[in-house]
């Protein structure tokens, strides 16, 4: 007899990111574990945050610093339980821009004005020369939202991860900087559930985090290089060259996927840092990462391995 799966909401930005979780479902890993995984494409960091909150999903992958923003200004009792990355992401500009000097008085297309990658141009922009108040910042959602925006020439520059920076490039926009270039370490993509739901669906979320990690795994072992952008090509609906790219941006040994998605510690000290600088939470950045993580389920899914 044939056992049921438990059903898994998650709901995730559309992006390289993602790969764990394709692996995983196209090699039954989920479905191994007796798991079901339904899936949804946010609009906006205010969606997920809000959706992840009512209990309308279960699991939340994107920038971590939205859990921490959910901690912090909402009250919500959430937990990063994995990480995965430092971030894809590029500082793309339009036509005519070519030095951070080039910014002053354009406009910054954002997601929310006070969460991740925001935070981070803030920073960038700061270190360059530039204060809040010296460029105009607007929000258009998630990152298919701001290319969209800079190619109608409502923005004027955005933060935009794979395969976006990618398209962002055939378009006729150009790269400013990389943010890992500037500011260093910063853990970005990562994993985060309602304490209360982990609670009560302990083991649900072991297998879940097991099955992610055999996903990562398996996209990172060489020998399933043309498998793993093959399985890009299909599931992001991308022409071979941009998949072959995205695959040797995350399977690079100091920038890409960290290994098992481990959370990166000196990673979370700068998103905290981050924040207390420029999210108008104040301390923010004496507070212990600790107190945003909870990796016992990631400890006993590695287990499980």
């Amino acid at each position: 007899m044939n056992r049921e799966l438990k059903r898994v909401h998650i709901i995730v930005f559309p992006g390289v990111q993602n790969l764990p979780n394709f692996a995983a479902e196209e090699n039954g890993f989920f479905a191994g574990r007796g798991l079901a995984i339904e899936t949804t494409f946010t609009k906006s960091s205010e969606q997920q945050r809000s959706g992840l909150a009512c209990g309308e999903y279960d699991i939340a992958h994107s920038a971590v610093d939205n859990a921490v923003a959910m901690t912090d200004l909402a009250g919500e009792d959430v937990a990063i339980v994995v990480g995965l990355d430092h971030g894809f992401n590029k500082l793309i500009v339009r036509p005519g821009i070519a030095t951070y000097e080039d910014l002053r008085g354009k406009t910054f297309g954002v997601d929310a004005p006070d969460t991740a990658f925001a935070l981070v141009v803030y920073d960038m922009l700061k270190r360059k020369g530039l204060k809040q108040g010296d460029y105009n910042v607007k929000s258009v959602g998630a990152t298919r939202f701001r290319l969209e925006a800079l190619l109608a020439g409502s923005v004027d520059f955005a933060m935009l991860n794979l395969p976006f920076n990618l398209f962002a490039q055939r378009e006729g926009l150009a790269v400013l900087d990389n943010p890992m270039d500037v500011i260093g370490a910063y853990q970005s993509t990562g994993g985060f559930v309602k304490r209360a739901w982990a609670t009560q669906h302990h083991e649900v979320l072991v297998q879940y985090i097991a099955a992610y990690v055999e996903g990562l795994r398996w996209v990172m072992e060489p020998e399933n290089r043309s498998a793993v952008i093959e399985l890009i090509k299909q599931r992001m609906d991308l022409a071979p060259d941009i998949a072959g790219e995205c695959f040797r941006q995350i399977s690079e040994r100091k920038t890409g996927f960290a290994t098992d998605a481990k959370i990166d510690l000196a990673g979370m000290t700068k998103l905290l840092e981050l924040r207390a600088d420029f999210s108008g939470v104040a301390g923010t950045a004496k507070v212990s990462p600790d107190r945003y993580i909870d990796e016992s389920y990631y400890r006993e899914a590695l287990a499980a391995l």
